[in-house]
């Protein structure tokens, strides 16, 4: 246990092994110059468990080829002066329009094109061509707009896709290689080759181009088409749409032809003058923040009434349309330019379109930064299907996850319906590859594990049922007894000396023995309209003078539910600077389950524990129990969407008390915007410290479990794409390598490494009756990698919409469990989330990560990131701001619960 005459910040390195640790439980030693690490092939299936039939959103894709083959062409596009036409959408329409006018001499082939190179099945008629594509229609900008001006062709580089000005594009054809479609025919899951990876990648992009023929918004492999029966207004400006995800998988069973319901935000289309009225809830144009406008509507697509163009919004002007100028450039008798200094209003009046309301607005800002043109927001309408990127509030938030929810029958629906009316079975190059997609879900094997039993108070076993429990009429199995503790009430109408009583009788029904609150405190209301982080001072003033001693808890009281502007300061002020546990509530309603989950959350924060594993009490874990070791969970959290200047915090918790798997000390680091991967694992100092992670957790580790090192080490890591599986094997591996070494000879661990996904497309459905799997469903065949090491278990009960299971990726197994044990392992951390009575849909180590990381973001908000990061000048990388440390006094806490 801790030791009480040193804490773990003060010890540096752990001490000489201890010899009671036998020989056979230390590992041999780990070079951190090893060759590089390579994600381990799956060494066999599991057993274990009831068997279920199951559907999934997969549709079986079956081939009659023989030696066929992609052609691959690279094309190059150019205006006649040679000039390279940058921008996809032009690059489209001119292969359009060359399959329209040359189809007989590419021998009446079609093909798909990514932008850069063309695909055929089969090779044309010759490997290269050079063609002249003559386009009907021009997207050049009139040099008559306000601030535009034509670019001479002595300064111009690139034509852009807004100032296209030619009728004549050559385009060249040049043949580059070709890749085997025969590799699918045999293929059952032996060996992934780069050829299928290639096959695979221009499958896709024939279901992206069948799409964009269509019109529909592309987000990645997912499709809107903005049907009205898919689209419900948010309110704000914004809409929800529906579609759907579909994309060629290759698996353990197979090609299939993965299709799952997607949504996502876009714009409602119409006047942008609309739109800024109803997303900043005002009555009217007058009222408008421009400064926020500005930063809402940058990069929004527009399209003019006057001239029927379309443009990216950049900015908007600093001056309103009357006083706008710019300079229009015109023409004198010998040649030379004459710049013409021209107001935007008058412009327009001289044009004859009449501005009738927005003279005393700014005007959009749209072009290039250099050429700007100036465009009066009266004549400007959000184009459709656009993305709304923007961070939104709750009450928005709350409501796109209810449209989102749809039962499992409806999923099932939809997939089939999406299915039927994209007629891929009818799309020519796909039948041209000698494709035929069976039109039912695949019907697949599943295992449903056993849940584990619980060991609760009075050494009483808990045995859940479809996935959950309840301590009605139970006690917790180590209940926390508070004696010194208070409420503090920022403003909210609560009856306190109400949820005082109801929560000390909650609590004695649990087995805690909890005093009267030695104060409750209210917030003085000459307060209430300081800044929150003023109001926090005054508060823990008041607490000062009151309490001797400091307390054991404080609970706090807030006046809003979600997102209350006193949760960051609050929860800084106390775990950052007093080291004292707090609990935010904000009751609508002080009820018998609000309560529970409240002592639940307090008991475990106090060094409490709710429940136990049954073979985690005794102790009995295959392969845990045997030597010392250790779990982590790792994360990286990232602001919100539309708060892309805010650092990402990165998160990692680790196992303490061992035998026990249930209890977590967490450690947290800043890093730079939007880096998915950490860099803060092991961090070393110029004094020759370590400052990383990984350091903290081993010490808390070590102290909390006698004195032992770990022997083993079993990492899950949230939120990595299979791009970046060998980054996470190799580089983040290597960081808690170096950070164990740092603390001081001896073996390095054993290392089990698994990714956790919750972000797929993958849904299960009962076979029989189209309904939710049960918790404890396992699949690891037919549907899962063809090679690697990965398995799909959804541990929770789906009470609302469709489960989506958790997609665990073994990259390594260096402790040599079995697929079952493995599994089990898996199954039963999500029993031992300590703020829940249900198994949770991913492993606890990840979710309190999550909580760690989301609870210690509030320590930093944006103004303050903003004020404080500078540029580095040669570098150009903003200085990220240190995560606040937490306070000793709570450093061993469960804090984040």
């Amino acid at each position: 246990m801790v030791s009480p005459d040193k804490t773990p910040n003060e010890r540096s390195q752990f001490p000489p092994c201890p010899s009671s640790i036998p020989p056979n439980a230390i590992p041999d030693v780990v070079e951190s110059d090893h060759e590089k690490r390579i994600v381990m092939a799956r060494p066999s299936f599991g057993s274990e468990g009831r068997h279920i039939q199951l559907l999934t959103n997969y549709f079986t894709v079956n081939f009659n080829i023989q030696d066929q083959f992609f052609y691959q062409y690279n094309v190059s596009i150019k205006s006649i002066d040679n000039l390279a036409v940058e921008g996809k959408s032009i690059g489209r329409k001119v292969m359009d329009r060359l399959c329209q006018t040359c189809s007989s001499e590419l021998g009446g082939k079609e093909f798909v094109y990514d932008g850069d190179n063309l695909f055929t099945v089969g090779p044309l008629p010759c490997n290269n061509y050079d063609f002249i594509v003559v386009l009907e229609e021009s997207s050049r900008v009139p040099c008559g707009c306000p601030g535009g001006e034509s670019p001479s062709s002595d300064t111009r580089k690139k034509l852009s896709k807004h100032s296209l000005i030619v009728k004549e594009l050559s385009v060249q054809i040049r043949y580059a290689t070709k890749v085997p479609l025969s590799e699918f025919s045999p293929f059952h899951g032996e060996t992934e080759t780069d050829h299928i990876q290639d096959a695979l990648r221009v499958l896709d992009m024939i279901l992206r181009q069948q799409q964009a023929r269509r019109g529909c918004l592309l987000v990645r492999q997912s499709y809107f088409d903005g049907d009205p029966a898919n689209v419900t207004d948010l309110g704000g400006g914004i809409t929800f749409c529906r579609g759907f995800h579909s994309s060629f998988r290759t698996t353990h069973g197979g090609l299939f032809l993965n299709m799952d319901v997607s949504n996502t935000i876009i714009l409602k289309p119409g006047p942008v003058i609309d739109f800024l009225i109803a997303n900043q809830n005002i009555r009217n144009a007058k009222e408008v923040n421009w400064a926020k406008a500005k930063r809402t509507l940058k990069n929004m697509r527009i399209k003019t009434i006057h001239t029927n163009l379309e443009f990216k919004i950049i900015g908007l002007t600093p001056l309103p349309c009357s006083q706008q100028t710019f300079v229009l450039r015109g023409k004198i008798d010998d040649g030379k330019d004459l710049p013409v200094e021209v107001n935007v209003f008058n412009y327009f009046k001289e044009k004859r379109i009449e501005l009738t309301w927005s003279s005393s607005l700014p005007c959009l800002v749209v072009g290039k930064p250099k050429r700007p043109i100036y465009l009066p927001i009266e004549l400007c309408n959000l184009i459709s299907l656009q993305r709304y990127t923007r961070a939104i509030s709750s009450q928005l938030r709350a409501a796109l996850v209810e449209k989102s929810r749809q039962k499992p029958q409806e999923q099932i629906k939809a997939v089939t319906n999406a299915f039927q009316k994209n007629q891929y079975n009818d799309e020519p190059l796909i039948s041209s590859c000698g494709i035929t997609i069976e039109k039912q879900l695949a019907q697949i094997d599943g295992r449903i594990l056993n849940a584990p039993t619980l060991k609760i108070g009075n050494e009483e076993d808990c045995f859940p049922k479809n996935g959950r429990w309840n301590f009605t009429n139970k006690k917790l199995l180590k209940a926390k007894q508070i004696e010194s503790w208070a409420i503090v009430n920022f403003s909210a109408r609560c009856d306190l000396s109400h949820l005082s009583r109801e929560m000390i009788n909650c609590a004695r029904k649990k087995g805690i023995i909890i005093n009267r609150p030695f104060t409750i405190i209210e917030e003085n209301h000459q307060f209430v309209r300081m800044e929150p982080a003023v109001r926090v001072e005054k508060m823990f003033e008041e607490v000062i003078k009151r309490f001797p001693c400091p307390p054991q808890l404080l609970l706090c009281v807030l006046p809003e539910k979600k997102n209350s502007a006193i949760y960051g300061p609050w929860k800084k002020k106390n775990l950052h600077e007093m080291g004292v546990v707090t609990q935010c509530v904000s009751p609508a309603r002080i009820t018998e389950n609000y309560l529970n989950n409240v002592i639940l959350k307090i008991n475990t924060k106090l060094g409490g524990i709710n429940s136990l594993l049954a073979v985690e009490a005794n102790p009995s874990i295959p392969l845990v129990t045997d030597v010392p070791t250790m779990i982590v969970g790792m994360v990286v959290s990232h602001g919100s969407l539309g708060l892309a200047d805010l650092p990402s915090v990165a998160a990692a918790v680790g196992s303490r008390n061992w035998p026990l798997i249930s209890r977590y000390s967490a450690s947290v680091r800043t890093q730079s915007a939007k880096i998915g991967m950490i860099n803060s694992l092991y961090k070393p100092l110029s004094n020759g410290e370590d400052d990383g992670m990984m350091r903290d957790l081993l010490l808390q580790f070590y102290d909390s479990s006698g004195g032992r090192k770990p022997a083993q080490i079993i990492i899950f890591r949230d939120g990595v794409s299979e791009s970046k599986f060998s980054h996470v094997l190799n580089i983040e591996l290597d960081q808690v390598i170096k950070a164990f070494q740092h603390l001081g000879e001896g073996p390095v661990p054993k290392f089990t490494v698994i990714i956790a996904q919750k972000n797929h497309h993958t849904k299960l459905f009962k076979a029989d009756s189209a309904e939710n799997v049960p918790p404890g469903t396992v699949v690891d065949t037919r549907i899962v990698h063809p090679r690697n090491y990965d398995f799909y278990m959804c541990s929770q009960a789906g009470t609302i919409g469709t489960s989506r299971p958790t997609h665990y990726h073994v990259l390594l197994d260096d402790i040599g469990f079995s697929p079952d044990d493995l599994q089990n392992l898996v199954h039963s951390l999500s029993y031992v989330y300590q703020r829940s009575t249900s198994a949770i849909s991913i492993v606890a180590p990840i979710r309190y990560a999550h909580l760690a990381a989301n609870q210690m973001s509030h320590f930093i908000k944006l103004e303050d990131f903003s004020e404080n990061s500078s540029q580095d000048g040669e570098a150009g990388e903003c200085v990220i701001p240190e995560m606040p440390r937490l306070h000793e006094d709570v450093l061993e806490s469960m804090f984040y619960c």
